[in-house]
């Protein structure tokens, strides 16, 4: 006997649902994501459920949309280490600030690492100048003024249009391997300082984060000034944020640090309670020793360990060794400096 839909019960409307839901997902949904696309199906039916005001769920729609491309844009160069450039768009290109940024990410180019900006002009400019087309991303907004595509990235398949700021942050941070900064305005101290938000409250991975200038420049310093005077004085961050970040007026130096942070270290994920590190090489067992004598304090249980890779890291970068260790998950200026250690490795002999 077949129930109209209008004498439903709730319970039988849920159990429809969800038998459609499956359905459509057995369908069309096929591969090793299929679970997680079909309770993003779910949510859309909740969506439907609850009624959701338009003007939201245009938002959700737009976000969604923009960011599936834009994961579809960066996704062919997923191999290829990335820095992403912040600083003003209104630097000329006659200011030294311009000059280093150009310098920079040809010097970044030049080891094998691509440049994403924000597709302006300005510094922006300047890095995919310095970086060049073939090896730039351009991660643009829709303004009702000032913001203009540069001539380089114009009309390129790595530049992507977005409508809302949060997603564009999205990408800038998710793509990048490094972040460095330039002197800017408003736009720039709100990506920096949400940059080492997220990596010193553990939200996205260590990375390393330059402030860069013009040699004899003075806009870090006065930057650094007022965190020292005013953040750190009165306890709002740690003396170990502090190592959050490096200011320098060389770009040989910017360059250096990004690089030597991926001397030895490689990529870092957690696997249930614990952190794990992976390593182009493994450490030694001195240089283990020293791990756990100067940093057992952020800890929560347990030693720093040597290991391979675990079975939920469902195969990625099997060949790695590893280090496991229990991080209490607050640390992250203190796992910055082990992170350097890592890096101290000296070369295995041949």
């Amino acid at each position: 006997m077949t129930v109209s839909l209008d004498k439903q019960t709730d319970e039988e409307r849920r159990r429809d649902r969800a038998a459609a839901i499956e359905d459509f997902g057995n369908r069309f949904l096929q591969g090793p994501n299929q679970d997680l696309l079909q309770d993003m199906l779910v949510t859309i039916a909740r969506l439907a459920r609850d009624e959701a005001d338009r003007g939201d769920i245009k938002l959700l729609h737009k976000s969604l949309a923009e960011l599936r491309y834009a994961l579809k844009v960066f996704a062919p160069y997923g191999q290829t280490r990335k820095v992403t450039i912040f600083g003003s768009s209104r630097t000329p290109e006659d200011h030294p600030d311009y000059q280093q940024a150009v310098l920079f990410a040809r010097k970044m180019c030049e080891s094998g690492w691509m440049v994403i900006t924000g597709a302006g002009d300005g510094i922006m400019k300047a890095g995919h100048g310095g970086a060049g087309r073939e090896a730039s991303f351009g991660v643009a907004i829709r303004l009702p003024f000032e913001q203009k595509t540069n001539t380089i990235i114009a009309d390129d398949s790595k530049l992507v249009n977005f409508r809302y700021f949060f997603t564009r942050k999205l990408m800038f941070v998710k793509e990048a391997s490094t972040i460095v900064l330039f002197p800017g305005g408003f736009g720039t101290q709100d990506e920096g300082f949400e940059a080492l938000t997220l990596i010193q409250t553990g939200k996205a991975s260590l990375i390393p984060v330059v402030m860069l200038e013009q040699p004899g420049g003075t806009y870090w310093l006065q930057w650094r000034a007022y965190v020292v005077a005013e953040l750190l004085r009165t306890g709002m961050i740690n003396e170990q944020d502090m190592s959050l970040f490096r200011i320098t007026d060389d770009a040989d130096v910017a360059v250096r640090e990004v690089l030597q942070f991926y001397r030895v270290y490689h990529s870092m994920r957690y696997v249930g309670e614990h952190l794990v590190l992976r390593l182009l090489r493994p450490i030694s067992d001195a240089t283990l020793e020293r791990l756990n004598d100067e940093f057992g304090e952020i800890l929560e249980t347990g030693r720093i360990e040597q290991c391979s890779i675990l079975p939920e890291e469902n195969g990625e970068c099997p060949d790695y060794p590893r280090l496991r260790l229990h991080f209490d998950r607050k640390s992250c200026g203190r796992l910055r400096r082990l992170f350097d250690v890592v890096n101290e490795e000296p070369e295995a002999p041949v």
